[in-house]
């Protein structure tokens, strides 16, 4: 497959965009980038194309980020920890969806993969002062998760494309774990809703559009006393998909 630099590709960033998720069996992984090789390029540093990331998420101690989503709230908040193991960079994140699913992102630097606390934040508080919708005093680590991303270009510029694979999940709360190997979610991102090459190909394999949380699955996996019901039926879908 061509290749496109992460320099390029900041170009590329869609930090305000519209993001579509799908899971389907890892098993179909190699058919897949058949498909996309024509009409795709692959980010590739330092030679990497399939890139390890770890999440820390935080959240209020009554789990607020998560219940907003479990409620089915359409303007929801996640704040994270984002980073690429590689190449030694994290980023503090507050994420943000709209009712009209548009996501907005916002990001800086942090010196930091993980907290214990949120009193380990120096200069970054204030960003988390600034975007927060909570009390940031009173956030806390609430999740971890670990994965491998290939991230695809189209030749057109106009959709990103990312596969994640080898989920596994640490709770902070319970220090359960959780790994999720035979499946891999798929997240197209586009400026706005426009025709997508990607799409077509996911419809010729019949993978389908699904809302998908990593926080909000991971925290269902890993804490059975949380409130679950809107992932119960989720989860057995995609646990019936993978099997």
């Amino acid at each position: 497959m061509q290749t496109i630099t992460l320099g390029e590709m900041e170009n590329i960033r869609l930090m305000d965009r519209i993001d579509s998720k799908f899971a389907a069996p890892v098993a179909l992984l190699p058919q897949l980038l058949e498909e996309m090789l024509p009409s795709f390029r692959v980010q590739v540093n330092d030679g990497v194309r399939v890139a390890p990331y770890c999440t820390q998420y935080l959240d209020t101690p009554d789990l607020k980020m998560f219940l907003m989503h479990q409620n089915g709230k359409l303007n929801r908040q996640k704040i994270r920890i984002r980073s690429y193991v590689d190449s030694n960079l994290s980023f503090l994140e507050v994420k943000n969806k709209n009712n009209k699913g548009r996501t907005r992102k916002k990001r800086v630097p942090v010196g930091l993969s993980h907290l214990t606390s949120i009193r380990d934040l120096k200069d970054e508080k204030q960003f988390l002062e600034d975007n927060a919708r909570f009390d940031t005093q009173i956030l806390e680590p609430s999740l971890a998760n670990n994965f491998e991303r290939m991230t695809f270009v189209n030749h057109h510029a106009t959709e990103r494309i990312t596969i994640d694979t080898h989920l596994s999940f640490l709770n902070y709360r319970t220090e359960n774990t959780q790994s999720v190997d035979k499946l891999m979610i798929i997240e197209l991102k586009q400026d706005g809703w426009q025709h997508s090459d990607f799409r077509d190909i996911l419809n010729r394999f019949r993978i389908k559009k699904i809302s998908f949380s990593k926080y909000c699955m991971g925290t269902v996996l890993t804490d059975s006393r949380v409130k679950y019901n809107r992932f119960k039926r989720k989860w057995a879908a995609i646990n019936k998909l993978i099997q």
